[in-house]
């Protein structure tokens, strides 16, 4: 268990193979119960919200809960996805590869935290596979009694439905829960339509055939199907879960962004229209309803990307062995601690920018962080400085540089060239991005430094970052890093 928090200030008022494939993880409908608040955001009237909540499935995840975490600053809502692929039409399941048959399960949980000013939101991921103490319960299914046994999270929710959920999540992270969301992925599809769609840039090709989800490098609008596939994949790369969470993220940030740009918040047709889908796939307890998205209206007026935040816990092990139950995700327990007590005690995950860097315009998303790709600059004109210069501007941003620009040999270069072998073609993109107008010139044998021979056109450097920079002691990364330039 957590270090215990400090007492509370008064809260202010108010698959694998063809033939078996594994169950999706809707990350999707995570997304709902953070929009939900978002579009209450834009000041709508009691006129516009009364009523909304009638569509709410309601559920008592609190009952009889005894010992629980003391209160911290803002306000806390435990957010899980089930399935709910059973009211997908014949036509979807074949488009979104939407098989087999639904379950009894959560697939993923998420713990969204809401400043007490009402201006910051803070997503932390849990993986679903987490290990975890469970504490004694009665089997919803057998009606077994259960004394307390290690299980991976997800479990919770088949043996004990939303309250031990929700008395899981509070012994494993010390942070006592105030509301409760639980949302099915379908009307979620309809509500991504609802709002336009959604903008994701990808840095490099996204592929993974057991989702069918096919994204070329660029930036795509994505309809509510697409973006399901895009939520739910896990097989782009070797990242697996903690990948598939990081793309759950930067879609969260581009709905908000979405949602606050793009006029639902200013006109009360589409807000209704939107928020009428939204809710109609989810299930609260009783004390989440109209009073709770009007006083959300009002404080939260000015919600934007940027004030969103996003981190996933820390993990020490991500195959930690449990007898009877296979390979489980093991938190680190000292970062995790200080994690969820910056949650209780209401403060930022995220480092504020620096004074030079909020003035600073927007960083281009790269494939290859810059930390990573060695350079060596040479002078190409007759300009003196101008290598150091260079030099300097590139490790600014985050290359690796030599440090020791040199002067270039022959006739003075009109253009900027970029001299690469070609087993670091990432790389040279990547500093390709930082460096408009340069050309790229692939030369075998050169190695992992790559050479910079700046020409009399020079333009500056741009400045880039890579697709899931993070920075701060628990990596979190707020969302207007992570959504399109």
């Amino acid at each position: 268990m957590p270090t215990p928090p400090r007492p509370a200030r008064p809260r202010p008022a108010a698959r694998a193979v063809p033939v078996r494939r594994r169950r999706p993880r809707w990350g999707i409908r995570a997304a709902t119960a953070l929009s939900v608040t978002v579009l209450a955001a834009g000041g709508i009237g009691h006129a516009v919200v009364t009523g909304l909540d009638t569509g709410i499935m309601r559920v008592d995840p609190f009952k009889d809960m005894k010992n629980r975490p003391q209160a911290g600053h803002g306000m806390n809502v435990l957010v899980v996805g089930t399935d709910g692929r059973d009211r997908i039409t014949p036509e979807e399941r074949t488009l979104y590869r939407l098989g087999g048959a639904p379950c009894h399960c959560t697939d993923t949980v998420m713990l969204v935290h809401l400043s007490e000013d009402r201006e910051r939101a803070s997503v932390v991921s849990l993986p679903r596979d987490s290990y975890a103490e469970m504490p004694e319960h009665t089997d919803l299914t057998t009606g077994k009694e259960h004394h307390a046994h290690p299980v991976k999270l997800n479990a919770a929710y088949a043996e004990g439905g939303p309250g031990l959920t929700v008395r899981t999540v509070e012994s494993m992270t010390g942070v006592k829960i105030d509301h409760y969301l639980e949302l099915d992925f379908t009307s979620f599809m309809r509500t991504v339509d609802a709002v336009g769609g959604v903008r994701i840039c990808t840095t490099r090709p996204m592929k993974d055939a057991y989702t069918g989800l096919d994204l070329p490098a660029g930036t795509h609008e994505l309809n509510g199907g697409q973006a399901l596939q895009y939520v739910r994949s896990r097989h782009v790369d070797g990242a697996a879960d903690l990948g598939r969470m990081q793309r759950q993220q930067r879609f969260l940030a581009a709905l908000a962004e979405r949602m606050s740009s793009g006029g639902v918040l200013l006109n009360p047709v589409r807000f209704r229209e939107v928020a009428t889908t939204m809710l109609g796939s989810v299930r609260a307890d009783e004390g989440f309803g109209t009073d709770q998205l009007l006083a959300l209206a009002k404080a939260m007026h000015g919600f934007t990307p940027a004030s969103s935040e996003f981190v996933s816990v820390p993990v020490g092990d991500m195959s930690f062995p449990v007898k009877g139950i296979g390979s489980t995700v093991k938190w680190d327990a000292a970062k995790a601690q200080k994690l969820f007590q910056s949650l209780r005690e209401d403060r930022p995950l995220a480092p504020a920018p620096t004074g030079s860097s909020a003035k600073a315009p927007k960083a281009l998303v790269v494939d290859v962080p810059p930390r990573t790709v060695r350079v060596q600059v040479y002078n190409g004109t007759r300009t003196d400085g101008l290598g150091r210069k260079v030099d300097d501007a590139l490790r600014g941003t985050g290359f690796d540089t030599t440090r020791t620009p040199m002067t270039g040999a022959g006739p003075e270069r009109d253009r900027t060239v970029i001299e690469y072998d070609p087993r670091w073609d990432r790389s040279a993109k990547t500093l390709a991005t930082a460096l408009p107008g340069a050309e790229l010139h692939p030369v075998e044998g050169r190695g992992g430094t790559l050479r910079v021979t700046v020409g009399a056109e020079y333009r500056g450097v741009t400045a880039v970052h890579a697709e899931d920079t993070a920075h701060g002691p628990f990596e979190a990364v707020t969302g207007d890093r992570v959504v399109c330039p």
